[in-house]
Parts: C-alpha cells; structure tokens; sequence
C-alpha cells in the first residue's frame, strides 16, 4: 500500500485529530527525554543500552539470536551492529557464532551488563511509575494497549517497522 499517494487530494486533519496527534507525539518525545536523562543520570546508560539489555536479562543463560533481538526491538540492522559494538566494547555484551545459524550471532550478557541493568532497573520503573502508571487509571491503561494493538500491526503491514 503506497502511504503518500499524489493523485488523492490531502485529508487535512481536523482539530480533534491534529490535537491527538501532537498530543501523542509531544508525550512520546517527553517521556523518551526523560528516561534518557533518568537512565544517565542515575546509570550511565542510554535508554537503547537499557533497552537491549532487558531482553538479554529476562532471556535464557545461552543467550539471544541477533536476529531475534533485532525483530524484537524493531531497530534497523546498522544501529543494532553498533550499538551491540559499543555494548561489547564496555564488556556488557558478549557476540558468538549462532550454532544454529551460520551467518547469524548470538548476543549474551555478561556479568556487567547484568549489573548495569539490576541497578538500573530500579530508578528505571520509579519514573516510569511516577510519570505514566500511576497517573493513568487501569481503563486508560487499557486504552493505550488498544491503541498500540491496532496501530502497530498497521505500520507492520505497510512496510514501516
């Protein structure tokens, strides 16, 4: 499906919906600037340290195929080889050879990529907690997980994550 058709006159959004849409855009930057911060300030980590670390802590000891990990975070492949460098570099990380698939690595934690991620964690979903859960009730909690539930397959199905 082409997503910038020029034979089809431009649907201007209406107030409601240019409303949402900076409303929703305005949140998501805030709160990425203040996990980012957080996360620095606290552990010398940049939210896409912490993010990569989270599967690899919460995944099985023998580690996670980079191909899994790249699906799973949605990245683009270049930013995911260096990040998993610079995470290598630090001895957060380690990259071997996927005994199941010759071209393809697996990535595994270390001891201090462990650590890093259990001191972080905990400051981590304070803010998390303090900014959004709690001030949010459990319907539009909800709510949210609906909204993600049918955008993100769109953006799946039209070639853009």
């Amino acid at each position: 499906m082409d997503t910038t058709p020029t034979d089809v006159p431009v649907q201007w959004l209406t107030p409601e919906e240019q409303a949402a849409w900076r409303g929703f855009l305005e949140l998501s930057r805030g709160m990425e600037r203040a996990v980012d911060r957080q996360l620095q300030r606290d552990s010398e980590l940049s939210s896409s340290e912490y993010e990569v670390l989270v599967p690899l802590s919460e995944g099985p000891s023998e580690g996670m195929a980079s191909r899994e990990l790249l699906t799973l975070l949605g990245w683009e492949r270049s930013r995911l080889s260096h990040m998993l460098s610079r995470m290598e570099r630090r001895e957060m990380i380690t990259r071997s050879p996927n005994p199941s698939d010759a071209r393809g690595l697996m990535v595994g934690i270390t001891g201090r990529g462990r650590e890093a991620i259990e001191n972080a964690a905990p400051g981590h979903l304070h803010l998390v907690r303090e900014t959004f859960i709690d001030v949010l009730d459990e319907e539009e909690q909800a709510t949210l997980v609906g909204i993600a539930h049918k955008v993100l397959p769109r953006l799946v199905a039209l070639g853009l994550r």
